[in-house]
């Protein structure tokens, strides 16, 4: 399957269409604010195989949600040349979990083998880092991210910085899942082979940051590279060998 040159945006609805691009609605039924993004799922008894995604431009939405938690594979997976402006919530979210609302037997599925490159992120909302989350007997695998500018409006609290977010493995998946989170930048638990190359993290200028911008958490297999904020993690139960 191919995506490509899409716009993405969660204006009120029919506003994109007369041009006035208004902003009143400030939550939709789940609470995380606008809609609009590019997802997979949540129904993923299926799974999704074999895609290419590129030149996608979101505007006042959500971001991109790799999810699977109904026992489907999700893998293969390359995404490339993504704009996001005034993203409400993570601008990336990959998720493996286990709801299982298929039938009865099927093992959790699968999320590996995922690039995504040249991304360039504008105004996100630092309630929401990017996240990628697993389960505890099941990793995310063979994650690619590469060429990755996120620039904040703000950079979390002390008091989140603390925080060891729930499991939650059966819920709904959402970036909104967990609660508040600990790191502003990225929040990766449950993951092997994860690497990071050219990605960087700042706030707007003036603008306040405390508390890290990566936490990672049973994390097996991760590695940088050329990337300048890096040196700033909270690591929690990390193959230390790969750092």
């Amino acid at each position: 399957m191919t995506i490509t040159n899409c716009f993405v945006s969660g204006y009120d609805i029919g506003s994109l269409l007369d041009a006035t691009y208004k902003r009143n609605v400030k939550e939709a039924p789940d609470h995380d604010g606008p809609t609009g993004r590019l997802k997979f799922g949540t129904e993923s008894n299926g799974g999704f195989k074999n895609i290419v995604i590129s030149n996608i431009v979101f505007d006042h939405c959500r971001g991109l949600a790799l999810e699977t938690v109904d026992g489907g594979l999700l893998e293969d997976v390359a995404i490339n040349n993504i704009t996001m402006r005034d993203i409400v919530n993570a601008p990336i979210f990959l998720r493996l979990g286990r709801r299982m609302r298929g039938p009865k037997g099927v093992p959790a599925g699968e999320l590996r083998r995922i690039n995504i490159s040249n991304v360039v992120v504008y105004n996100a909302d630092p309630r929401y880092p990017s996240i990628i989350a697993g389960i505890p007997d099941k990793l995310i695998e063979d994650v690619k991210l590469s060429n990755i500018r996120i620039l904040y409006k703000g950079g979390g609290t002390k008091e989140r910085a603390a925080l060891d977010p729930p499991e939650r493995e059966t819920n709904y998946p959402e970036p909104s899942m967990f609660g508040d989170l600990p790191a502003y930048g990225f929040f990766i638990r449950h993951a092997s082979r994860i690497e990071l190359s050219s990605v960087e993290v700042n706030v707007k200028a003036q603008a306040s940051v405390q508390g890290p911008i990566f936490v990672l958490n049973n994390v097996v297999g991760f590695s940088t590279h050329q990337c300048p904020r890096v040196p700033d993690l909270r690591l929690a139960h990390v193959d230390r060998k790969t750092l």
